[in-house]
């Protein structure tokens, strides 16, 4: 093995930006579309089809990254295509946010831009969308969210909610860790955001529009 030396360290030790760590998360991108209606800009929002994960909640197009999909823009773009039935060159993508990591191991990409399909042409999905409204932006710009906290802790173990058998994800005992951590730990407090609309707007898409509106505001 080569020798370590001062002149190593430098040359692979930088201030570059590191994301290596992110492959451990599940990666999703979504889309925030905006639509001109009456000279006002809205955004588009999908209640979700109640034959699906999370059904009849409010959620942005997108959905998981695939191996195939050669950036997370593309994919965002592939997964609002897939569900609303418009076609790429009816989609102007406009920037992006923040990155979303969420305490559930998901990491989620949000890009902001213009869907230049009218919504009457759009021929949505009916096995995940069971309907598309709008909202104008200035609702959101008016009016703040309510807020609340959840609390978020490590759990070593898993326990079986059908057979009530506990499964160890971290052997404690065995790695002679403090006795304490055999329980859940940590406590940490998690932001969730509600905007009533004509439907609920909660969670991940809440922030999302919140993050939105922050930089609206900048």
């Amino acid at each position: 093995m080569e020798k370590l030396t001062e002149e190593r360290l430098k040359k692979h030790i930088t201030f570059r930006t590191h994301q290596s760590h992110l492959i451990d998360y599940f990666q999703s991108s979504v889309f925030v579309p905006l639509v001109e209606i009456d000279g006002e800009y809205h955004l588009v929002f999908e209640k979700r089809a109640e034959t699906i994960r999370q059904g009849g909640e409010i959620c942005f197009p997108g959905g998981k990254i695939d191996p195939t999909d050669e950036s997370p823009q593309l994919a965002a773009i592939r997964e609002t295509c897939e569900e609303l039935g418009c076609r790429p060159e009816g989609i102007e993508i406009l920037g992006n946010l923040d990155t979303l990591i969420m305490p559930t191991g998901m990491l989620v990409h949000a890009y902001v831009g213009l869907l230049q399909t009218p919504l009457e042409e759009l021929t949505i999905s009916a096995d995940e969308v069971e309907k598309v409204f709008t909202v104008p932006v200035a609702f959101f710009l008016e009016n703040k969210p309510k807020e609340y906290q959840c609390q978020v802790l490590v759990h070593p173990y898993i326990v079986d909610p059908k057979t009530g058998e506990k499964e160890i994800l971290l052997p404690v005992e065995e790695l002679g860790l403090p006795q304490h951590y055999q329980e859940p730990w940590g406590a940490g407090q998690h932001q969730l955001l509600f905007y009533q609309t004509e439907e609920l707007i909660w969670g991940l898409t809440a922030k999302i529009v919140a993050n939105f509106v922050h930089e609206i505001k900048q």
